[in-house]
């Protein structure tokens, strides 16, 4: 806690704004204004017409895919506009350059990705930093090793801690504020949050393995065992005999920090849906039933499900898996959905089972926004469209709207703060052209003059923000940009005068 404290004090006296329990803020003075169309006025731009590349030399990056190096020069050609080309340069290939360890171990491929400015490896962060890499992989054998690494030690993780959310792996002060929690721990975890995502996560990423190569070598007994786990643990979360294992307490500053009750979170009525201790954001859940993820769960547990029948021809697990599937998604239609004032019937974000709800939406995904983009349901949902209008707009508590742009925060930072995360899944959600180009000069206007995003920045002045190395925001705007280049060339090109 104190070394935390020091943090904050040292942000707070240099002017920049603190990250809970995290890491130290970084803010970038940029200057120049501009009028954007769509935009608010007075977007802070950087005048800066230097767009050399921010990569790191050749000889220092971690990792080079030549499948990448090529897809980023070619789609670059198509971006007419410098300063977007220069950002997607130095975004896309960021966690290869500067996030993983790649090692063969054991025979196997063994791969370590660090968030970045954090050095400790999240289930979430790891799999959302390679997923933009899989369409590539069939190309790059050494990519593909690579990813197949990260699913190795994704499942290496799980069966160290299915509950754990972050993993240090015994790195001296990775991770100081976890360091007196009130849970079971062990030396390999940077904390140990229980997220249901955290499990969904390494599922997804497995899955989109084996859809885009075909290889079923990292799917090994441990593997299976792994899975054989995160059903487990979905299971225990449902509490339908009693609170299951988990309980974490933390002495800390912030609510959102540590769980009420003894370490087991708010009361619930078990409805069949999942209970997650804390959100996306590492933030507690103010009811543990957690929305999003348990539409993410039930993806998650459709895939594993598939795996299991398609590549290992083990029907009874899969069967398992298609049956909690079932049972959570149809507790979701009956629990999830809330009739708003103004906005009609939407999906709430936390319920507890007993009729309570919280309407809101945050930044970091699975978000009630991303829920199309996590394959939960179609754009053009009914429930979606209007959960979708609430979400963007000022009857969600955490929609910020200023002179330097606008967008789905949360409080993790504070009120105020906009995240690129939200603004990306906004456009990549999106079908309309006019919203994906607005998010698209939202981006390039408030990236503060370093060629990156960061994890959230002050809805009137960019140049305060959060975390300036934060290599998921960075490849997910190099998704979004690859998304846009396949399905909508016209707003990168000659012409389009929109990006």
């Amino acid at each position: 806690m104190d070394d935390r404290k020091a943090l904050s004090a040292t942000a707070e006296r240099a002017g920049i704004l603190p990250r809970r329990a995290m890491t130290k803020m970084l803010g970038a003075a940029c200057g120049g204004i501009a009028l954007y169309a769509g935009l608010p006025a007075r977007a802070t731009l950087t005048t800066s017409r230097d767009y050399t590349s921010r990569r790191p030399p050749a000889s220092e990056r971690r990792f080079t895919s030549p499948a990448v190096e090529e897809k980023i020069v070619e789609v670059r050609r198509a971006i007419s506009d410098p300063e977007l080309a220069w950002l997607f340069e130095n975004c896309f290939p960021n966690t290869l350059d500067t996030t993983v360890e790649f090692a063969v171990r054991g025979g196997r491929p063994d791969t370590l990705v660090i968030t970045g400015d954090i050095p400790a490896m999240w289930l979430r962060d790891s799999t959302a930093q390679v997923t933009p890499y899989l369409p590539l992989a069939r190309h790059d054998a050494r990519l593909k090793e690579l990813i197949a690494g990260v699913i190795n030690r994704q499942t290496r993780c799980i069966l160290i801690d299915p509950y754990a959310n972050a993993f240090s792996f015994g790195r001296a002060g990775a991770c100081p504020w976890g360091e007196h929690d009130q849970t079971k721990t062990r030396p390999e975890l940077c904390e140990r949050k229980w997220e249901v995502d955290s499990l969904c996560y390494p599922v997804r990423l497995a899955h989109a393995y084996w859809r885009a190569t075909g290889d079923t070598s990292c799917f090994d007994a441990d593997f299976r065992q792994a899975g054989r786990l995160v059903l487990q643990t979905f299971r225990e979360q449902q509490r339908k005999s009693g609170p299951g294992p988990y309980a974490f307490q933390r002495q800390a500053a912030s609510p959102y920090d540590t769980l009420p009750l003894d370490g087991r979170g708010n009361p619930t009525r078990p409805v069949g849906l999942i209970h997650s201790g804390f959100r996306p954001s590492d933030d507690a859940c103010v009811y543990p039933l957690l929305v999003p993820s348990n539409f993410f769960a039930v993806v998650a547990l459709k895939q594993l499900a598939e795996l299991h029948d398609s590549a290992f021809g083990d029907r009874a697990f899969a069967g398992e898996c298609r049956s909690l599937a079932q049972e959570v998604s149809d507790a979701l239609a009956r629990h999830a959905v809330v009739r708003h004032p103004a906005r009609g019937l939407i999906w709430a974000y936390e319920v507890d089972g007993f009729g309570n709800s919280l309407m809101m939406d945050d930044a970091n995904v699975p978000s009630l926004l991303s829920l199309p983009y996590l394959g939960c349901c179609p754009p053009g949902d009914p429930v979606y469209r209007r959960t979708r209008a609430f979400v963007l707009s000022e009857d969600n508590p955490y929609f910020f709207r200023g002179r330097a742009g606008e967008g789905v925060g949360g409080p993790h930072v504070g009120l105020g703060m906009v995240w690129p995360l939200g603004v990306t899944m906004r456009a990549l959600t999106s079908e309309d052209e006019g919203e994906i180009a607005f998010c698209l000069r939202m981006l390039k206007a408030t990236h503060a003059g370093t060629g990156f995003m960061h994890e959230a920045f002050s809805k009137d002045d960019p140049a305060k923000f959060t975390r300036s190395w934060f290599a998921w925001a960075n490849t997910l705007f190099g998704e979004l940009i690859l998304h846009v280049h396949s399905t909508r060339p016209g707003l990168l090109g000659p012409g389009s005068g929109r990006a």
